[in-house]
């Protein structure tokens, strides 16, 4: 069967992986960079993973738990050759990677943390920062852990609007 894509060898195939990789601001999941990496159509899973291991064997990307992220020596040579890959692939793969780094970004400036309680119960612990500095921070207790993982998901998936009607409460 033939491929119908822009990528077919090797080196180009490597430098798509680099490219992607320089995109995001944080290691990805092998699952998502092969997402990402896999739209071409012009190459295979099989051809895929070998590049992926020898850009880890050559000092190019780190794989550290199952994520992979660019290294220095990487970021340098895709600086370099990037430009080889058609415009429609790197504008493609720009579109692709953007709202993962979008999201890698806002997974960041958001921390929480559940501990039991000293007396039963929990203890959760809620951050936010804007990528400069904390906006805000807050310890609550909840009579179990349960409660205290319903309030952490809730925190993580909507954040910005509990901060700013936390703010609109207080300003009122």
């Amino acid at each position: 069967m033939e491929n119908w894509g822009f990528i077919r060898d090797k080196l180009d195939i490597k430098i798509l992986i680099l490219f992607i990789l320089e995109k995001l601001p944080q290691p990805v999941e092998a699952a998502t960079l092969a997402d990402l990496a896999l739209f071409d159509g012009g190459f295979t899973w099989f051809d895929y993973t070998d590049c992926l291991a020898e850009l880890v064997k050559t000092g190019h990307v780190t794989e550290e738990a199952g994520k992979y992220a660019i290294t220095d020596k990487g970021r340098r040579n895709v600086d370099t050759v990037s430009s080889s890959l058609p415009y429609t692939v790197r504008a493609k793969a720009e579109r692709l990677a953007a709202p993962v780094a979008a999201a890698m970004r806002r997974s960041s400036m958001i921390e929480t943390a559940v501990e039991p309680g000293a007396k039963g119960g929990a203890t959760v612990s809620l951050r936010l920062s804007d990528g400069v500095g904390e906006i805000v921070s807050m310890r609550l207790a909840v009579p179990d852990e349960d409660q205290a993982r319903a309030i952490e998901k809730r925190f993580r998936a909507g954040a910005e609007d509990i901060y700013n009607g936390i703010i609109g409460l207080l300003t009122e």
